[in-house]
C-alpha cells in the first residue's frame, strides 16, 4: 500500500491560505482541492472518529467531546480509549488486507488501547498530592521515553490552556517525524492544534475571502507558524516518498454571545445542585434535565420525561437557539444514538453555548477558575484565558508555580469566569462554505465531500 500521511489542521478553511500561509498557499495550487460538509456535531472527537471509520456518529458512537454516561450517572468529557469508537478503523480495514500494513496515531484523538501500532497522546501524571505533571502515553510504552529523551517532556501547559502556543503543535511534528524515522509507518495521522485555539480566543478575519480589508493581526502571527510546521511536514514526508493529505475537521466562525442553556433549565427549576463548602456544584443524576454543553452542541439529557415538551419549548424560545432536536429528529443529522441527549440543541451562528449552571459567581465550584477539563461538566474554551480584570493575575501565577515546584499543594485558580471573552467557536452545520473544513492533495477531487467520505478519500490515498 502507498504510504501515505494525513495532517489533521484543526481550524483550518481556505479563507485562512494566504498571504499569512505561503507555504500552504503554493503547495495547495499543486493539488486537487476538495471542501468537506459540516457535520453534527462539526468537534474533534466526533469528526475524527467518522474520518477514521467511515461511518456517522449514530454509527460510531462519538456523538461529541463528552456526553452523560446514565450508568454512571456523570458527565464525562475527553475521555482516551479507543473502545469507545465503535465500528472497524481503516488501519484495521488495510491491515486485513496487508499484513505489513502498520499504523502511527500522533495525538488523534481516542489514542489510547486502539490497535494502532504506534500512538503517542497526551496523559498528564496526577500525582498523590495534588499535583498535575507534564507527560504522554504511548504505544509501545518505551516510545514515550525514547521520543521525550529526543524533544524533552510533552509541553502540555503549552498544549491547552492560557500557555497554549505553537510549541506544543512543534513538539508533536518533530515527534511524528522521529516515529517515521525509527518505524516507517504505512500510515501516519497527524493532529495540529495550535490554530483552533488562537481562532477560538481572538476570531477569524470577518466577511468572505475574497472581500478586501480583512483583519488578520490577531492571528497573522500563529498563521505563519502554523504553516512553517506545515513546511517542514510535506516537506519531510514527501522526501520519503508519501503521499500527502492536509485536512481540517471544520472551520471556525465568529461569535460574541455565550448562551448559558443550565442556568435557562435552572430558572425553570429542572437542574438540581449540592453545595459543598458553600460551593455549587451539579447534581446531574436526580436534574429532571441538564444540558451537556460542547461549542455550539448541547445534548440536552431528561431524568423526567414528563418535561420533554416544556423543555423542548423553553430552548425554543430561549434566544441563541437555532434548532432544538428530539430523537426522531436526530436521525436526518446522523447523530440518534444511545449517548445523544433526549433533545440536541444546536446554536445560531453568533453564538455558542457555555457549561455555566450557578447564577452566583461567588458560589462557583473552586474547579470553574481551573484548567481541569475532565470536571467540568461541558467544555470551557475560557480556559485559555487568565482572567484580564486582575492586573495582578500573572504574579499569582507564578506564585502557584513556586508552591507546585517546591511540592506544595495549589490550586491554578486563574481562570476568568467571562465567556464573553471567546470571539470563535464551531460545531454547528450551515456555516458559510467559506469557512468549511478543507480537504488538500493529491487525487481528492474538487468540490463538497460528506465527512464520511472523507475514509474513502484516504483509502484512495493509501491504495
Amino acid at each position: 500500500m502507498k504510504k501515505t500521511v494525513v495532517i489533521d489542521v484543526v481550524g483550518l478553511s481556505y479563507s485562512l491560505i494566504g498571504e499569512h500561509t505561503p507555504f500552504l498557499k503554493n503547495w495547495m495550487a499543486t493539488k486537487d482541492r476538495a471542501t468537506i460538509d459540516p457535520m453534527l456535531p462539526a468537534v474533534t472527537t466526533a469528526v475524527q472518529s467518522t474520518y477514521v471509520t467511515g461511518r456517522w456518529p449514530s454509527e460510531h458512537g462519538i456523538v461529541g467531546n463528552g456526553w452523560y454516561d446514565h450508568d454512571d450517572a456523570e458527565i464525562k468529557f475527553w475521555k482516551q480509549s479507543n473502545h469507545l469508537v465503535q465500528g472497524e478503523k481503516i488501519w484495521e480495514k488495510a491491515r486485513a488486507i496487508d499484513p505489513n500494513f502498520t499504523v502511527s496515531k500522533m495525538f488523534w484523538w481516542y489514542n489510547m488501547y486502539s490497535s494502532a501500532d504506534f500512538s503517542v497522546t497526551p496523559r498528564p501524571q496526577y500525582l498523590a498530592d495534588g499535583r498535575k505533571m507534564p507527560d504522554c502515553y504511548s504505544q509501545p510504552a518505551d516510545l514515550r521515553d525514547r521520543l521525550q529523551k529526543e524533544l524533552g517532556t510533552f509541553p502540555l501547559f503549552q498544549f491547552w490552556g492560557p500557555g497554549a502556543n505553537i510549541i506544543s503543535t512543534r513538539w508533536i511534528a518533530d515527534a511524528s517525524m522521529l516515529v517515521d524515522k525509527w518505524h516507517n509507518p504505512t500510515l501516519t495521522l497527524i493532529y495540529l492544534p495550535h490554530l483552533d485555539y488562537c481562532l477560538q480566543k481572538f476570531g477569524g478575519p470577518a466577511g468572505s475571502p475574497v472581500q478586501s480589508g480583512q483583519d488578520f493581526t490577531k492571528i497573522a502571527t500563529d498563521l505563519r507558524q502554523v504553516d512553517d510546521v506545515c513546511r517542514d511536514l510535506i516537506t519531510y514526508y514527501e522526501k520519503q516518498d508519501a503521499e500527502v493529505l492536509v485536512l481540517s475537521e471544520y472551520g471556525i466562525t465568529n461569535v460574541s454571545k455565550p448562551v448559558h442553556l443550565n442556568r435557562v433549565l435552572r430558572e425553570a427549576g429542572l437542574i438540581a445542585v449540592r453545595v459543598e463548602r458553600g460551593l455549587e456544584l451539579l447534581d446531574p443524576g436526580v436534574s429532571r434535565a441538564f444540558a451537556v454543553a460542547d461549542h455550539q452542541i448541547a445534548h440536552v439529557y431528561l431524568n423526567d420525561p414528563g418535561v420533554l415538551e416544556q423543555v423542548r419549548t423553553l430552548l425554543e424560545k430561549t434566544p441563541g437557539v437555532e434548532l432544538v432536536l428530539d430523537r426522531e429528529q436526530q436521525k436526518a443529522y446522523h447523530i440518534d444514538h444511545e449517548r445523544a441527549g433526549d433533545l440536541v440543541v444546536m446554536a445560531s451562528a453568533d453564538c455558542w453555548f457555555t457549561y455555566y449552571y450557578w447564577t452566583d459567581d461567588r458560589v462557583a465550584p473552586d474547579f470553574a477558575r481551573l484548567v481541569d477539563i475532565h470536571r467540568k461538566p461541558g467544555y470551557d474554551p475560557v480556559e485559555m484565558f487568565m482572567d484580564p480584570k486582575n492586573p495582578l493575575i500573572k504574579l499569582r501565577a507564578g506564585y502557584k508555580l513556586l508552591r507546585k515546584k517546591l511540592g506544595f499543594r495549589y490550586l491554578m485558580d486563574v481562570i476568568p469566569l467571562d465567556a464573553t471573552l471567546i470571539r470563535g467557536s464551531h460545531g454547528r452545520i450551515g456555516t458559510a462554505p467559506e469557512h468549511h473544513a478543507v480537504l488538500i492533495g493529491k487525487g481528492v477531487g474538487t468540490g463538497n465531500v460528506s465527512a464520511i467520505e472523507v475514509y474513502e478519500k484516504i483509502w484512495q490515498t493509501l491504495s
